[in-house]
């Protein structure tokens, strides 16, 4: 099988804003901050939450975080920011200064996320509990992906819940969360009316954003890896994102 063909760079962030108004969509881990052995091992640059802010105002507010994490995760990592930003996959979102906008994430059953967490025990796995869902990382054992994505799968068919897939990741989530929605629910606000958005992000649960964006006349933006995308532009990695937003 060939490989898909490289995307090439975006447009200087600065061209763009030259051409109109513009909304940033920021994925977070794998995009502005490099993945690690765990979630919790990640390593955040100093200042990050600060030059985020700046970014914001740069682009009159027209800007968000849309992580996988929760917002009580990502605020544990990065400090408070007063930006917007969507949680748990697109499924809780905030404006920048707090307010909930749509509903809040909802949990999963207490018996679905006991039933995980028993299989990550019992294979040596990592456990993640999310306000919204739950996951299991499988980066120290890559060879586990394929049974932890049917036993995940499984439990989705039967409980009707949505699995979502990442780098050494499958998570379970209630149905309609995804980034893409998250863009969408933004991009209705009167603030990012007449915008065009970009979203930036690494993974495969990044695609809902880059189709959103395009269905909005904007793009999406692929960090890392190439591989098949509705992105119209790729970058290296995180230091070459922090370049692009002239962070």
């Amino acid at each position: 099988m060939s490989s898909p063909a490289p995307l090439p760079p975006p447009p200087p962030l600065a061209d763009l804003l030259a051409e109109g108004p513009l909304a940033l969509f920021l994925d977070f881990d794998g995009t502005l901050v490099a993945i690690a052995a765990r979630p919790d091992a990640i390593e955040v640059p100093e200042g990050l939450a600060r030059r985020l802010e700046r970014l914001s105002t740069r682009l009159d507010g027209c800007f968000a975080l849309v992580s996988g994490r929760a917002l009580k995760d990502l605020e544990s990592h990065l400090g408070p920011v007063s930006v917007a930003q969507a949680g748990s996959h697109g499924a809780d979102q905030r404006l920048a200064d707090g307010s909930v906008l749509g509903d809040a994430a909802r949990g999963l059953d207490p018996e679905t996320i006991a039933e995980v967490a028993d299989y990550a025990r019992a294979h040596d796995l990592v456990f993640e509990a999310k306000s919204h869902g739950c996951a299991l990382h499988y980066r120290a054992r890559p060879a586990a992906g394929e049974a932890v994505d049917a036993f995940m799968r499984a439990i989705g068919a039967r409980e009707g819940l949505a699995v979502k897939t990442g780098k050494c990741v499958v998570e379970l989530v209630h149905e309609g969360a995804d980034k893409g929605g998250a863009v969408r629910a933004f991009m209705a606000q009167p603030a990012f009316a007449g915008t065009r958005p970009v979203f930036v992000g690494d993974d495969i649960t990044d695609e809902d954003g880059f189709a959103a964006c395009e269905e909005l006349s904007g793009f999406g933006i692929l960090v890392g890896t190439p591989r098949e995308s509705a992105a119209q532009f790729a970058l290296l990695d995180v230091d070459a994102v922090h370049n692009w937003l002239e962070l």
